[in-house]
């Protein structure tokens, strides 16, 4: 019984840490933090040399508002050098872009994957700062200025935008994926606040160029690799969130699906590849942040769900205290709730109630099914277009 008690509580407090008590802890660090340092109230109008670099692939239908959307943000034209990189596009997307004498296009018959083009991009990026940004995505018009500002702290090596997922005419909601990403912005604010942006999003971050270090092709998460990598040389990333990208939904739960194990897979392959992270010696604020906000989720976390389940379902008969029980009975709840909210988005239909059960499962089993192919070398490093509502 004592193994038992043991598996159950450790189980429950990984999941309350990784997904609540994390949060709260960044409330905590971050008042601390505030009372002993003035804020800087300064503001700054930086316009420095930038690059905005875009990886297209197969996406003829949507390039040309991404075009105008590039050319429309407020900055100066002849400080913002655009540049398209569309290795392996067969739908036209290269010739739509050959049409804008202002953007620069990269583009080579071979389709050898997202990274090895930007590896192969940034030779040609002559600015002190870059911005990365993908091609399905809507900047507004303020996000080059909005991120440049930022690197006025030397300590500032990188720049995190913010995602948006936004509704589409067919959709009512943006649905639960829109609230994840509401969640992870705000984890991402007290993240930049304590220190540093843990790993940021390829749909739009920033670098100081010299700090760009070339990925191996080989990476499924490049954005999340680039960005650590930066903190490993001693730099922070800073948190924009007044720059941010939007994007739609996903298309269905299967092509979100994709998506996650795609993530998942990348994820594990990223704890190989950035293991000095994990030393707390060597990096006590960043290996702290990135061991609470990434790591658990990709790990402990998936493994706590099925442990906490079966050891409360045996305490709950084997021990009298009633706790158990309710606790239990929420769990069986829970998990029905999910199945609701899987048969209703099998129906693209969406259900708050519902649906964040479901997605929270859904996130959690992708997990195991990216560390089988992680395991196995299947996840493939070549981009595949993200199919989109």
């Amino acid at each position: 019984m004592t193994v038992l008690y043991i598996l159950f509580y450790l189980s429950l407090f990984i999941l309350f840490y990784n997904y609540l008590g994390y949060g709260m802890l960044l409330i905590l660090f971050t008042r601390i933090k505030r009372f002993f340092t003035s804020p800087n109230r300064e503001q700054f109008d930086l316009v420095p040399p930038v690059t905005l670099l875009v990886a297209a692939y197969n996406e003829a239908d949507f390039i040309q508002q991404k075009i105008e959307n590039c050319l429309a943000l407020d900055y100066p034209e002849e400080k913002l050098t655009i540049i398209f990189v569309t290795d392996g596009s067969s739908d036209g997307t290269p010739d739509i872009i050959r049409k804008e004498p202002r953007v620069r296009l990269l583009h080579e018959p071979q389709r050898s994957g997202k990274t090895a083009a930007i590896n192969r991009a940034m030779k040609c990026v002559q600015t002190p700062f870059v911005i990365f940004c993908d091609a399905n995505t809507l900047l507004n018009s303020q996000a080059v200025r909005n991120i440049v500002r930022h690197y006025e702290d030397p300590r500032t090596g990188g720049v995190a935008g913010e995602k948006r997922v936004i509704a589409d005419g067919n959709s009512n909601a943006a649905g639960t994926e829109g609230i994840y990403w509401k969640y992870e912005s705000y984890l991402k604010k007290l993240d930049a606040e304590l220190y540093s942006v843990v790993g940021a999003a390829g749909e739009l971050f920033s670098i100081r160029t010299s700090l760009y270090q070339p990925v191996e092709e080989n990476v499924i998460l490049d954005d999340f690799v680039i960005s650590l990598r930066i903190n490993m040389k001693g730099y922070r990333i800073a948190y924009a969130p007044d720059a941010y990208a939007m994007e739609a939904p996903s298309f269905s739960i299967t092509e979100e699906h994709k998506r996650k194990v795609r993530i998942s897979a990348g994820g594990f392959q990223s704890i190989v590849m950035l293991k000095g992270l994990l030393n707390f010696f060597r990096y006590p604020v960043v290996s702290f942040q990135y061991i609470s906000h990434r790591v658990l989720r990709w790990t402990l976390s998936p493994l706590s769900l099925p442990v906490l389940l079966v050891t409360n379902a045996v305490l709950a008969v084997a021990s009298p205290q009633p706790f158990f029980k309710w606790l239990l009975a929420a769990q069986i709840a829970f998990y029905l709730l999910a199945f609701i909210g899987y048969r209703q988005a099998l129906r693209q239909k969406k259900s708050t109630l519902s649906y964040i059960p479901f997605y929270f499962l859904f996130m959690n089993v992708a997990v195991y099914q990216g560390f089988t192919r992680y395991l196995r070398n299947t996840q493939s490093a070549v981009w595949e277009k993200a199919k989109r509502s």
